[in-house]
């Protein structure tokens, strides 16, 4: 993922309102972040452990998505959609974005099982277990890296373009 400023995240909010936008707080430690291993960028409301946001690169530029969940953490082990990591499976919620435009106004939502802290990437990057392995490493580590940017993208765009 490319770095961003703060005005380029704000900006890429398409589900949130200028208020949302602007009160957003930025992810911790963003100076410091190692943009080199994130497929997106994603990070919880430390005010509101029940908010989220992620800001996703896409085809047509990047996509900043306020998330909402009500439930803490998953009642039973469950696969995140994104990064479909089998053995990271405790910390998975339903996380809901409103739809941009007028299909978010009227009450449309797109829902994800996601790790509750959005630590897709680097579950992505981990190294695959003896059970997992088939064949190289870095091949299989590289094939779940790009899965997770096209799930990602995909999400994005099905909140941004209200389909």
């Amino acid at each position: 993922m490319h770095p961003l400023t703060e005005s380029q995240i704000r900006a890429s909010f398409v589900n949130a309102s200028r208020r949302e936008t602007t009160q957003a707080p930025l992810p911790p430690n963003i100076a410091d972040l190692s943009w080199d291993e994130h497929d997106f960028l994603g990070w919880t409301d430390p005010k509101a452990p029940r908010r989220a946001y992620a800001v996703i690169p896409t085809h047509d530029g990047v996509v900043g998505l306020l998330l909402r969940t009500t439930q803490p953490t998953s009642q039973r082990p469950a696969i995140c959609t994104w990064c479909e990591d089998v053995k990271e499976t405790d910390d998975v919620v339903l996380y809901v974005a409103k739809r941009a435009g007028s299909s978010g106004r009227n009450g449309n939502t797109v829902g994800m099982l996601i790790h509750a802290d959005l630590s897709c990437s680097a579950k992505a990057r981990r190294r695959p277990a003896p059970s997992e392995r088939a064949g190289d490493p870095d091949a299989f580590i590289a094939r779940r890296v790009a899965g997770l940017r096209e799930r990602t993208a995909r999400f994005a765009e099905r909140v941004r373009d209200g389909d």
